[in-house]
């Protein structure tokens, strides 16, 4: 089937009349902000409150993890279908009915039983949230003149980042201090002022002709659905071990040629795999998903680190996170009266740099660290985020037109949500497979007629064989092989930072106002 997708795509534009005034530019920004921030704080607020779910729910550690798979899946499932929905729907009432779902879907998790109940409720809520982030990245493209989407990038990218960051610290302090169930009853007022703002000042339409490709669709739902589940599930499950993970594989890498195959053949509106074609948004989309294997790898396993090793209270290491974000923050709205002036390719590099040196400084960890060597790095690293995510969100549309940006937006975001995936998935590998060989490595030392354990065991004044000394032994040598598992990927991350910069090279510069050929 073969859609005339220049005519779909120029009806399809945001445009409708003059860029809107100031004031209402302004709020339009807070508006669409504010949406993004509380969608991607729920990618990461359930995080430390796990354990208290499992008691309340009735579930064991590993089934409780369904809570954030089940989230994951649905949202990286529906992200490619927000810019055929805002053809059909049109950009605001599509934003209107995606928080108002998100909003009661927040509702029904607070109040779940059962992990039943809860599954369906996160799956439902991460649906309804897919279409916020896209809409709202090329709603702020589309409102701001070309010589300031630099501007609108960096306030948009605010947002991006301080959500799944300062995910984990809302979450310890409302799990601490109130109740779980208030992590997702806390989106309720606050997606009800979203959902005020928008009604008032989100008049975008983006209405058009508009196809659906059935095949193309089931497609990419079992392709992407399968691909984020065995992410999710694999390092748990033995990877390809298991028969399920095997299966899901196969069929996931099957689906998805299908999908792109199609996608590049029918050019249609459905997650336009096709606007690929054009360098700049390949490239942003390559750099963009490698970077957020590293960030949200680092903001998965930190906390790991914090609380099984160092023994930080839960809300401690809340607010140890929080400076990441906030460097980021700071940094992106003190260059954005500015950035538009520098060559965004710089900046980038710039920032993989201080990603680069951020986390060597966290090769350097040990068990006997204090706070200001988690917070240094930390603020370093929020600094790089803020200088990468904004201008390499201002290159992937540079040479895109008007009419093409939603669909942009809606891959963009695609690449960095199953680059976060992929990189939590790979990265929690890394550490257990290197956990493991350093336990053994580590180990392979510890034996009775060793001259440092006989020193230690009279130290002690204990026996070598005493089954508390064996149970000190033992507790030593997991610290001490779980801090080099930390450290030897924290360096892999640094690796994978710097493996990034020579894509730079493959920039373009130029806008463009006609599709990719």
């Amino acid at each position: 089937m073969q859609s005339n997708s220049d005519e779909t795509l120029n009806q399809g534009t945001l445009s409708t009349g003059a860029l809107p005034a100031g004031p209402v530019r302004t709020m339009i920004t807070l508006t669409v902000m504010l949406s993004a921030i509380m969608v991607l704080l729920d990618m990461t607020i359930a995080n430390v409150s796990l354990p208290h779910m499992m008691g309340a729910l009735g579930v064991t550690s590993e089934q409780i993890t369904w809570v954030l798979t089940s989230y994951s899946m649905a949202e990286a499932i529906c992200i490619p279908l927000a810019s055929f929905l805002s053809l059909k729907m049109g950009v605001r009432r599509l934003l209107l009915v995606s928080v108002a779902g998100f909003i009661t879907t927040s509702a029904l998790c607070g109040q779940a039983d059962s992990l039943t109940e809860m599954v369906i409720f996160r799956t439902l809520q991460g649906g309804f949230g897919a279409a916020v982030i896209p809409l709202s990245q090329s709603i702020m493209v589309e409102i701001y003149p070309k010589e300031e989407r630099g501007k609108a990038m960096a306030l948009f990218a605010v947002g991006i980042l301080l959500g799944p960051i300062l995910g984990p610290t809302v979450g310890g302090i409302i799990t601490e201090n109130m109740d779980w169930r208030w992590i997702f009853y806390v989106n309720v007022p606050i997606g009800a002022g979203c959902l005020l703002l928008l009604y008032l000042f989100v008049h975008l339409d983006g209405r058009g002709k508009s196809s659906i490709d059935w095949p193309l669709v089931f497609g990419m739902a079992i392709g992407i659905g399968l691909l984020q589940m065995v992410l999710e599930r694999g390092n748990e499950d033995g990877w390809f071990s298991s028969n399920t993970i095997l299966f899901s594989s196969v069929i996931a890498v099957i689906a998805w040629i299908f999908f792109i195959r199609r996608s590049f053949r029918t050019r249609g509106d459905i997650a336009p795999m096709w606007l690929l074609k054009d360098r700049n948004l390949f490239v942003s989309c390559i750099v963009m998903s490698g970077f957020s294997m590293g960030m949200l790898g680092i903001t998965q396993l930190q906390p790991m680190m914090l609380e099984q090793l160092l023994n930080y209270p839960v809300e401690t290491t809340g607010f140890v996170m929080a400076p990441r974000g906030i460097a980021a923050a700071l940094v992106l709205l003190s260059i954005a009266p500015f950035i538009d002036r520098f060559n965004p390719r710089v900046l980038i590099f710039i920032g993989l740099l201080l990603n680069c040196l951020s986390s060597y400084l966290m090769m350097q960890y040990s068990l006997e660290i204090d706070i200001s060597w988690i917070l240094f790095p930390s603020i370093i690293q929020g600094a790089g985020m803020g200088l990468v995510f904004a201008p390499l969100s201002q290159l992937a549309y540079t040479t895109l037109s008007p009419n093409q940006v939603v669909g942009g937006a809606v891959i963009f975001n695609l690449c960095r949500t199953l680059g976060g995936s992929f990189g939590i998935s790979i990265l929690n590998t890394f550490f257990s497979q290197t956990q493991q060989k350093e336990w053994h490595a580590l180990g392979g030392g510890v034996t009775p007629d060793n001259p440092v354990i006989q020193q230690f065991a009279a130290a002690q004044q204990i026996g070598i064989t005493d089954p508390g000394f064996i149970a000190r032994i033992t507790h030593v040598l997991q610290e001490q092989s779980s801090m080099l598992a930390f450290v030897y990927t924290f360096g892999f991350i640094a690796i994978s930072y710097f493996l990034l910069i020579p894509f730079l090279l493959f920039f373009k510069n130029k806008a463009a106002n006609t599709p990719p050929e």
